[in-house]
């Protein structure tokens, strides 16, 4: 079977804001939403900053609903209040004749947070000085007394998609991808898949990720990706700009409801856009470094734009993942100069991760959001803090302002860690 499937909901959680629209709108309008971080005191890493997600209130999102996932973690938190606004905005709220048996879930889904506070203690409180080791009787002792076996579960991936699948009685394909910043691309390209062959007639899926902790930034910090701009935070992000010194880490969530063309038409659904396209590849290199001739992304944009049968002088925008580090930045250039030969220059290519930061597993969904708002609203966001050329980078960046721009058809990358390449292509309805 190749069933069409289209999207029908949205909903997202981000640094920008929770409201579809007004959080759309401070994107056009170019806002930032880094700031120093306070989720813990990040006073002695040698980045400070972060774009985190404020105002968010589970509770009010959720309703009489909240009180059954009082326990879950922060993404899966973010991840339940997207796809409760997902599943609203595709209005899905008591639809008839929708079977549980044909709705499944599958997030590009990110480990929970660490119980650092408490395991930490453990740790201090089971070191053997003497012996200079861990005893790990007396460090079982405290995690026995300090550890919640709940907060343990929740740092599981697979969390956000049980809570979910709870949520909307989704009895459908239950599936978790955690390839690193791919992932949510990957997790809605491999949900279309279920919905093409007749596995389901909906699926709920995107991505959440929450890695603004003390580990998550000690570790990226320690493989030097994050920029260390502590005196302009809101300008650190940079994609693309010679400037760069490394990206800026979010956090959120990013919720689509995918659907069967006839299974929407027949409930009266509107139809947002349809995914038509995509491509999954490895580059097969180093765990952290991209190949130096992009061979991962370009086969992965060549596998989309074959599976949606568009050429590439069809494409009216690329989401690129430009994170702001050196060489992502550069490779993915190449890899696009690849796929699309002398007309690269003719496509306008930009990166809201300069306003949004990046969101890791849940980036890739919500920069598919953005595709299709800019497919409705004929508009391209831009990349902002984009002030100097690189020689290494000379594309259509679209800098600083939004370009209104007839988008019909939308390519959106996602590259991750581990050499994950993933791509997906969206058009307007047809």
């Amino acid at each position: 079977m190749n069933r069409r499937v289209v999207i029908t909901g949205m909903g997202w959680v981000t640094p920008l804001g929770c409201d579809l629209e007004r959080t759309w709108q401070r994107l056009l309008g170019g806002e930032s939403g880094v700031s120093t971080t306070a989720i813990f005191d990040a006073g002695t890493f040698p980045t400070q900053f972060s774009a985190q997600v404020k105002g968010f209130d589970f509770d009010a999102i959720l309703g009489d609903r909240a009180a059954q996932h009082i326990s879950a973690s922060r993404n899966a938190r973010f991840a339940l209040a997207a796809a409760e606004m997902a599943w609203s905005h595709a209005g899905l709220n008591g639809a008839h004749g929708v079977s549980a048996e044909m709705v499944g879930v599958y997030p590009g889904g990110g480990e929970g947070p660490l119980d650092f506070g408490n395991f930490a203690a453990a740790a201090v409180n089971g070191w053997d000085n003497e012996q200079r080791t861990l005893d790990a009787v007396r460090w079982a002792d405290v995690a026995y007394e300090r550890l919640s076996a709940v907060h343990e579960l929740e740092q599981d991936p697979n969390c956000a998609a049980s809570h979910i699948a709870c949520r909307f009685n989704a009895q459908g394909p239950n599936f978790n991808t955690l390839t690193a910043c791919a992932a949510s691309t990957q997790a809605l390209g491999e949900a279309a898949a279920q919905i093409r062959r007749g596995d389901a007639d909906i699926m709920i899926s995107g991505g959440a990720h929450s890695m603004i902790h003390p580990l998550g930034v000690t570790g990226f910090n320690r493989l030097t990706a994050l920029s260390t701009r502590n005196d302009e935070p809101t300008t650190a992000s940079r994609p693309f700009d010679r400037t760069r010194d490394g990206f800026v880490l979010g956090e959120g969530a990013g919720m689509l409801i995918l659907e069967e063309l006839e299974n929407a038409r027949r409930r009266g659904a509107s139809i947002l856009a349809e995914i038509v396209g995509f491509g999954s590849t490895a580059d097969a290199f180093r765990v952290t470094d991209i190949h130096e001739e992009g061979r991962g992304a370009t086969a992965s944009m060549r596998m989309a734009l074959d599976d949606a049968d568009v050429k590439t002088d069809q494409i009216d925008y690329i989401s690129a993942h430009g994170t702001g580090t050196e060489e992502n930045d550069k490779l993915e250039t190449l890899a696009i100069r690849n796929v699309f030969g002398d007309n690269a220059k003719n496509v306008a290519v930009s990166s809201i991760k300069s306003m949004m930061g990046h969101l890791v597993a849940a980036a890739g969904a919500v920069e598919l959001i953005t595709c299709v708002l800019a497919i409705r609203d004929k508009v391209i966001p831009p990349t902002s803090n984009y002030v100097h050329p690189d020689p290494n980078c000379p594309l259509d960046y679209v800098p600083n302002e939004p370009r209104q721009h007839d988008v019909n058809v939308c390519l959106s990358n996602s590259f991750g860690f581990g050499g994950q390449n993933d791509t997906l292509i969206v058009r307007q309805m047809t």
